[in-house]
């Protein structure tokens, strides 16, 4: 286990500041504590496109077209507002249904959005996700539920491409067998955190930050915006 916490560290070390950034997301804080803006961002990063070059903008805009004008309010308005009026920010239809039918849900658990994601992502199991009330949502996949979990406080990982491509290749480097079952290897991750003095989700968040953007890592390159998301 030496070799690996070494491995782990060496990747750890490259983001200082990590911690601020995980805690904030685990305290439901994200986007200034706006659960709108966090329930609109995964639905926006389940389509695959580059998450700081072209979501954050798009949640931006989103941000000063609706919420800052009192249009949306809570997640009860997102999830009664019009979908040709939310296309005028983003085209993509299917993101809009994710995000309005999760706000759809999470707003018949509590009047108070935060305290609506909190208790869903509290009571959300990751062995029964596909029958979970937003896991059944048409186009919430594993990663999406992942992510929603962790803004709701739930200290874990997400199976995204770059998530897995970074940890497996921590364990070849440990001489171990990397793991393609997304549960298993959400199970392995969060192992692994624990063991070498981490916690699951800085590992996530780890293997986003050091990917390279040009010639620098996205830590330096984003270092502006991360504090806002």
């Amino acid at each position: 286990m030496t070799s690996l916490k070494k491995i782990v560290d060496s990747y750890m070390q490259k983001v200082s500041g990590l911690k601020e950034h995980c805690e904030r997301c685990l305290r439901t804080e994200r986007w200034n504590g706006n659960v709108v803006l966090m329930i609109v961002d995964a639905a926006f990063t389940s389509i695959g496109l580059n998450y700081f070059t072209a979501v954050i903008p798009k949640v931006e805009e989103f941000n000063k077209k609706f919420i800052e004008n009192g249009k949306i309010k809570n997640l009860k308005d997102l999830s009664k507002a019009n979908i040709n009026e939310l296309r005028s920010v983003w085209k993509n239809k299917r993101s809009w249904i994710i995000a309005k039918e999760i706000a759809s849900y999470l707003s018949t658990l509590s009047d108070n959005d935060k305290e609506a994601l909190r208790n869903w992502a509290k009571n959300a199991k990751l062995e029964n996700w596909k029958e979970d009330p937003i896991g059944r949502i048409k186009g919430v996949g594993l990663i999406t539920f992942q992510y929603l979990r962790m803004m709701g406080g739930i200290d874990t990982i997400m199976p995204d491409k770059i998530v897995k491509r970074v940890i497996n290749e921590i364990l070849i480097k440990a001489g171990l067998e990397p793991i393609n079952n997304d549960i298993e290897f959400i199970k392995k991750s969060e192992e692994i955190a624990l063991k070498c003095g981490y916690r699951p989700i800085e590992l996530c968040w780890m293997t986003w930050l050091i990917q390279p953007e040009g010639k620098i890592m996205r830590m330096e390159k984003y270092s502006k915006i991360l504090p806002r998301i």
